[in-house]
């Protein structure tokens, strides 16, 4: 074989190795970048509502959900869980000058019931299957996505202290179009706190390691936790090193590049020659 083949070939199958990795992560980027808008919207929407709303006393829980090109945080009725006491909408700048606060008292939608079915069943789960652990000065939060035919609902933990950002105690439960749970399985097997102080340590570079039993590749609770945390950290990058691929986050762009751990080391061993 002539080298001028065999350079053609290797070329070839690098081409195709990353675009199966690019494959890889877009859907792992669809759903963290959802958790991350009902985040946002829950985080904004709660403290807009509860400044407004003065019979908080009514209040029995709350979700958030993507509806076109808006995120509405939706507050249900302690009594009549088919009511809705209110919404405080965003649009994807989530500027809370922009917010849309509704308090008029109104049916569930068709939507909004089944997100509330998910948030209720998983709550009921929780409750019963010691696979879900809640910890000291961290917060379970449970974040329904309905998206491509698919129901599901992802639980990541949020600290309760600032200055630091909590990797892991993370879940996936998947239902079935009725609602049913058809599987639930914890995301990392361990808890990653990363401390961090506002404008120190700027533009770091930080990282975590997933063991065998976490998977291969960045989760989408890890670029949701990335992406509410990355700019009060101010960091650049964040990597997430498995035993076979390395998974990169752009925190400036909030962009996601896998590859493996043998390209990684040996573009480290190039730049250590030079």
């Amino acid at each position: 074989m002539n080298k001028i083949l065999l350079l053609a070939i290797l070329i070839s199958a690098n081409i195709f190795a990353q675009d199966k990795l690019e494959k890889i992560a877009k859907p792992i980027v669809e759903d963290g970048k959802m958790l991350y808008r009902s985040e946002m919207a829950s985080w904004y929407g709660t403290d807009i509502f509860l400044e407004k709303f003065k019979e908080q006393s009514k209040i029995g829980g709350y979700f958030s959900y993507s509806e076109k090109d808006q995120i509405k945080c939706v507050f249900i009725s302690k009594e009549n869980n088919s009511k809705v006491l209110g919404s405080v909408t965003f649009d994807n700048s989530f500027d809370t000058k922009k917010a849309v606060t509704d308090l008029k008292e109104r049916n569930l939608t068709e939507t909004e019931t089944d997100y509330f079915i998910l948030r209720k069943k998983t709550l009921e789960v929780i409750m019963k299957d010691t696979l879900f652990k809640q910890f000291e000065n961290m917060s379970l939060n449970i974040i329904p996505i309905i998206s491509k035919g698919e129901r599901k609902v992802y639980l990541l933990s949020g600290p309760k202290k600032n200055g630091v950002v909590i990797f892991g105690n993370d879940y996936l439960i998947e239902f079935d179009k009725n609602n049913n749970v058809k599987n639930k399985k914890s995301l990392h097997k361990n808890i990653i706190p990363i401390e961090f102080k506002k404008d120190e340590g700027k533009d770091a570079e930080t990282i975590h390691n997933h063991l065998p039993e976490t998977g291969d590749f960045i989760t989408p609770t890890d670029i949701c936790t990335l992406m509410l945390y990355e700019k009060f950290a101010g960091w650049k990058n964040h990597l997430v090193i498995s035993k076979k691929y390395v998974s990169i986050w752009n925190c400036k762009t909030d962009e996601l590049f896998i590859m493996t751990t043998d390209a990684m080391k040996k573009i480290a061993t190039d730049v250590n020659k030079k």
